[in-house]
């Protein structure tokens, strides 16, 4: 996996994917400046309990509410800085091509300004790559779970599931919020949720403080595994635990081994 020269921000690897036109847009050479600037500023995480990985969508199908969904998405950061000892990483895609990752990060504010660098690009999904980037990552050192946030899957699921089930088996639940409705994303995200024994959850932009208790739910197990979630009681807590199925996925947080 390549690292720019700052070494704070990486492109992730295109293994499995077809290449792309000579002439195919990408961002400004100035765009991606920016957003390598403030990932610069990023403080790398000290060891914690818990490393959970925050994906997004950033293609443009999602333009119309980014906005609202960059204060949610912030929102969902405060909310997994207060679990404690948790190290995030942020992953976007977007465009024809272009999926990046940030450093594993404690500070979770910092990751919400470094999501204010991201706009929209026109694209199709790259969920593989994400999913095999957290895989390579989970192989390395453990990873506790991946949030993922989009609105369309426009990949085959059979081949998403291949990856799916490589972060089942090194015990990385996958969080799927799905922003709006459409069916093909409901389907795929729902299977990757069953494969790796996470849980799919559907949102729109009327829903900031469900999805802030959601995402402190996730951060509780990320933590401090399935029990931390059963005692942290809540609306949010028992939805999920009700996806996550009797013992599924070991402890997760620092229990995993």
């Amino acid at each position: 996996m390549a690292k720019d020269k700052t070494g704070t921000d990486r492109a992730l690897s295109k293994r499995g994917t077809t290449a792309l036109p000579r002439n195919a847009p990408v961002s400004s050479k100035s765009e991606i400046a920016a957003f390598l600037s403030t990932a610069k500023q990023v403080v790398p995480a000290a060891t914690g309990s818990g490393r959970l990985a925050f994906a997004l969508d950033a293609t443009m199908s999602r333009q119309p509410t980014w906005d609202s969904a960059c204060t949610l998405q912030a929102e969902m950061f405060n909310a997994a800085g207060k679990a404690g000892a948790l190290s995030v990483q942020l992953i976007y895609f977007r465009g024809l091509g272009e999926c990046r990752a940030s450093r594993w990060v404690n500070d979770t504010k910092q990751l919400s300004d470094l999501m204010t660098r991201i706009d929209c690009r026109g694209g199709q999904t790259q969920i593989g790559r994400v999913l095999r980037h957290v895989a390579d990552e989970a192989k390395a050192k453990p990873v506790s779970a991946l949030v993922y946030i989009g609105d369309a899957m426009e990949e085959d699921i059979d081949k998403l599931a291949v990856v799916a089930g490589e972060l089942a088996l090194r015990k990385v639940p996958c969080f799927m919020f799905h922003e709006g409705q459409d069916p093909a994303a409901a389907i795929g995200f729902r299977e990757i949720a069953r494969v790796t024994g996470g849980a799919y959850v559907r949102f729109d932009q009327n829903a900031a403080s469900e999805l802030a208790a959601l995402l402190r739910a996730v951060a509780t197990y990320a933590t401090g595994g399935r029990l931390a979630l059963e005692r942290s009681g809540g609306s949010a807590a028992r939805l999920l635990l009700e996806q996550l199925g009797p013992g599924k996925n070991g402890d997760g947080g620092s229990g995993r081994s």
